[in-house]
């Protein structure tokens, strides 16, 4: 196997990528949601309780305990946190150098902080594996990055340490916990949709927040609609254990599927930076000599194949073709595929039973656990045999201590994610080793390692429900208040908002958004309009507001102007006023009254006024147009970088040393080629050979 170190660099800019557009998109919403004025004011979630300070932070983990030693209100240290943290990351994705373990350290603490008050608005899953993944990106980042003249010619360090890989091997065992869960969890639920296979002809005009290519997936044929359900199974459920298959080419077969299956859900549906984040993880299942195609590197060129490497190649062409035939077979078998040349299409169905999947899958899963344990320890041997190739006693002694620290790290955080991986079938979570329990109790609050389950259970089958805010000013005349991404206007296309995240949920919290449109306060009225002006109700607060539930059904081909049908299925949200005692009832009984006004802060705090100006500055700007702003411009920065580089780090790789040595003689090309080291080599100090002092 080729070495692991563009991968690794690749996964680093890939995470602080992801935190720039998790921290930005989560800033614009911060006064609607969790400020004085917003839906959920985060000052109710951190209230002194007279325990000791680190208590209190292992408890409940965030660095907002300290906001008011900075004069600043729990809202205003959201804001703070998720600007330096979008700055960070901005900073890591741009710049090598800050692409450290420290660096990540401080991105996870902050997410981790914002996730702590965040409450409802960020308890999605993926919040979740961004912070897993996060921390994953602490024990993978270097603990400091060398200058770019000590990089070896394939973009990795020279002398690299023996333990790097094993954290990496981490982010392998994350992306397969993933994407079989995902898998399984589908068949577990009992789901008439998954089973029927017929989930994707619901799935396109159900999903949170459609985008335009999802009307069009919706218009495709039926079966192909039930086939690539079948696809679906076959991407998340049979080939994830090929992630961990010893034949390189199995390997990236199984890269290429799961990176066309995100590509695909994200053409078809606005999952904020889920998808991106998943396909960061893809990144476990390459090597260097993917990433170095086609740059001229001389180590992974092509070769002329010596007659025993070809001999020793059959057994494992051999194998690669068993696995596709075996799949193959498989999903022909058990989802009954049969041609229809006369119909042009390809019918499916499923032949197996629920309890025919439930022994399966209790006969699989601690196999995987196992599959994992063997994987891991593979490579724990491996590392240990890279650190008996380390020369001089010292470096010996320190690559030891970090080998041991590095490697002590992985075993534990892949004990503990066995407790959340078994969830999916609970016989074997009752045979895990009960100090695995214990270990992930201890680290649960933590979120280093969770469960997951995406599209468990197919909503809507009988139509996308939708609530629909009305203001009226005399309870006669009633205006909808349309939100700026989600379905209303039967007329409006589906927006593209990736990846942008509007915190949106179904909650009694929804209580307090009706009161704070009643008395008309601006940062609320932002998350649903960014645009005042847009807002119908933008001059005068309703007197009144009441919701209304709808079905909504993409349109048939044919209807002009329209994306969208709906009907009126029942009053979601009677009418209320303020003052109105059902409102307080409601107010009362889901805990919203604000009984503690927030206290007043001084006025003059330079860090709050300077909180204050970014925020006026950025408010104008629309998030999801913030965010491609600060797309494009890396993207700009990133061609200027590569344009503005010293021409001779990217076009020769030799040292200062290689330059002044003497130009070898005519004859020495053969001997030269003879010495070159085999493609799948991964040691540095074979790259040339060593000089005679």
């Amino acid at each position: 196997m080729a070495g692991s170190r563009l991968p690794r660099q690749l996964f680093l800019q890939g995470v602080a990528a992801v935190f720039v557009f998790a921290f930005a998109s989560l800033y614009t919403q911060i006064p609607g949601l969790y400020g004085a004025e917003g839906i959920l004011p985060a000052r109710r979630t951190l209230r002194p309780q007279g325990k000791g300070r680190w208590q209190q932070l292992w408890e409940t983990p965030t660095l907002l305990w300290e906001a008011p030693q900075l004069g600043l209100d729990t809202s205003q240290g959201l804001e703070l946190l998720s600007l330096l943290g979008a700055l960070l990351a901005l900073g890591a994705l741009l710049l090598r150098r800050l692409r450290t373990l420290f660096i990540y350290l401080l991105l996870w603490a902050a997410y981790l902080s914002v996730c702590q008050v965040g409450q409802v608005f960020l308890y999605f899953q993926w919040d979740s594996l961004l912070l897993e993944t996060g921390f994953l990106a602490v024990l993978v980042a270097p603990l400091r990055q060398p200058p770019h003249h000590k990089q070896g010619p394939q973009g990795g360090l020279a002398g690299a340490s023996p333990h790097e890989g094993l954290p990496f091997w981490l982010v392998r065992w994350l992306l397969f916990r993933l994407m079989f869960a995902s898998g399984v969890v589908k068949l577990t639920s009992r789901c008439p949709a998954w089973w029927g296979l017929t989930a994707l002809t619901y799935h396109y005009e159900t999903q949170c927040l459609p985008t335009p290519a999802s009307w069009f997936a919706h218009q495709l044929p039926i079966w192909l609609h039930k086939l690539s359900v079948v696809a679906t199974f076959l991407i998340e459920i049979a080939i994830p254990p090929l992630f961990f298959a010893p034949i390189r080419r199995l390997r990236l077969a199984a890269f290429y599927s799961q990176v066309l299956l995100q590509v695909l859900i994200i053409v078809t549906g606005n999952y904020n930076f889920f998808n991106l984040l998943t396909l960061v993880l893809t990144t476990a299942l390459l090597d260097d000599m993917c990433l170095s195609a086609g740059s001229g590197n001389s180590r992974y060129k092509k070769r002329p194949t010596s007659w025993p490497r070809a001999l020793l190649a059959m057994p494992s062409l051999l194998l690669e073709f068993t696995v596709y035939g075996l799949l193959a077979y498989g999903t022909v078998h058990y989802f009954g595929l049969e041609v229809d040349w006369e119909q042009h299409a390809v019918h499916s169905r499923t032949t197996f039973t629920f309890h025919q999947f439930s022994q399966w899958l209790k006969m699989v899963t601690l196999p995987t656990m196992w599959l994992g344990v063997a994987s891991l320890t593979w490579e724990l041997l491996t590392a240990l045999w890279r650190w008996t190739q380390v020369r001089g006693w010292l470096r010996k002694f320190c690559t030891a201590v970090q080998l041991f620290i590095f490697g002590t790290a992985t075993v534990a955080l892949f004990v503990i994610s066995l407790v959340p991986y078994s969830y999916i079938e609970p016989s074997s979570h009752g045979h895990l080793w009960t100090g695995a329990h214990r270990l992930f109790g201890a680290v649960e609050h933590l979120q280093l390692a969770n469960s997951y389950g995406l599209f468990r259970r197919m909503t809507g089958l009988g139509g996308r429900p939708e609530v629909v805010l009305e203001g009226s000013y005399d309870g006669h005349h009633w205006t909808e208040i349309e939100f700026m991404y989600k379905p209303g206007n039967v007329s409006r296309p589906p927006p593209v908002v990736v990846p942008h995240q509007p915190r949106h949920s179904h909650s009694p919290w929804f209580t307090s958004l009706v009161l704070r449109l009643l008395q008309g306060k601006d940062p609320v009225i932002r998350l649903i309009q960014n645009d005042v002006a847009r807002y119908p109700f933008h001059k005068q607060p309703p007197t009144y507001v009441r919701a209304q539930r709808y079905k909504y059904w993409f349109s048939h081909p044919g209807e002009q102007s329209l994306w969208w049908r709906r009907q009126w299925v029942e009053e979601f949200f009677p009418p209320v006023s303020l003052g109105d005692p059902t409102l307080d009832m409601l107010l009362r009984q889901f805990g919203l009254q604000d009984k503690s006004p927030p206290r007043a802060r001084s006025s003059s705090n330079a860090l709050a006024q300077t909180l204050h100006w970014i925020r006026k500055q950025l408010s104008p700007l629309e998030a999801s147009t913030l965010l491609w702003g600060l797309l494009a411009t890396v993207g700009a920065i990133r061609v200027m970088q590569a344009l503005l580089g010293p021409h001779s780090s990217r076009s020769s790789p030799l040292t200062k040393e290689e330059k002044h040595r003497p130009a070898p003689k005519k004859d020495s090309g053969a001997a030269s080629k003879q010495a070159a080291p085999a493609p799948d080599n991964c040691s540095s100090s074979s790259q040339t050979p060593r000089r005679k002092k």
